[in-house]
């Protein structure tokens, strides 16, 4: 299907959380859509579960089915179209949306749209017509654990002890997403060529 004519370009950027995926948005001023907001509540039913490292288990909040995928395609799809949406508000410490937000692109040729579960709207957007480009942020996995371990601490996310033992299993996880994400048409790019890639999105969409 070609894209029809749209607001904005739709640019999914996608990496390990804790890779810096929000702070492309602020380097380059394009604004930005959290994928985060679009997770299922902590009761939604049928969440799937991961066991942790040395014991226990917690809900695998990195599992694409405890996130609204339907939802996040219709709303991004209406975003490229008109330049706004309705967005939902979440709060990743309690696992709960508390009500929502008008997303406004304020003219912006390209909306940067972040998150772990930019691999899977890849195809969807496609296939609803939308100008849309891919990005994997290509960081250290050792600077992707510090960073998110820092993070989540601050952030008080969850209990220490989990944030220690979630983080040492995305680690061992990260090359094989790394794999899907290129193999579903993901550029891998460091920081500063993603910077350059967003901003020439950007100016290519300015109107002449």
């Amino acid at each position: 299907m070609s894209p029809e004519p749209s607001s904005c370009t739709i640019i999914l950027v996608a990496g390990p959380s804790g890779s810096g995926k929000s702070r492309l948005s602020s380097q380059t001023g394009v604004p930005q859509v959290r994928l985060d907001d679009f997770y299922f509540d902590h009761d939604h039913p049928d969440l799937p579960v991961r066991s942790l490292p040395g014991g226990g288990s917690i809900v695998d909040w990195d599992d694409v089915r405890t996130w609204d995928l339907a939802g996040a395609t219709s709303t991004l799809a209406g975003l490229s179209r008109t330049g706004s949406a309705t967005v939902p508000n979440y709060d990743i410490s309690r696992s709960q949306a508390f009500g929502s937000h008008q997303f406004n692109a304020a003219g912006s040729p390209a909306v940067i749209c972040e998150g772990i579960f930019a691999i899977d709207l890849l195809a969807p957007l496609q296939q609803e017509g939308v100008p849309v480009e891919a990005i994997w942020l290509d960081r250290p996995r050792w600077f992707n654990f510090v960073r998110r371990l820092q993070r989540d601490l601050r952030q008080r996310r969850k209990p220490p002890s989990v944030l220690v033992r979630r983080g040492i299993a995305l680690l061992r996880l990260e090359p094989a997403l790394r794999r899907r994400a290129l193999a579903a048409g993901f550029t891998p790019l460091g920081m500063a060529a993603a910077a350059a890639e967003v901003e020439g999105i950007s100016r290519s969409r300015q109107p002449h």
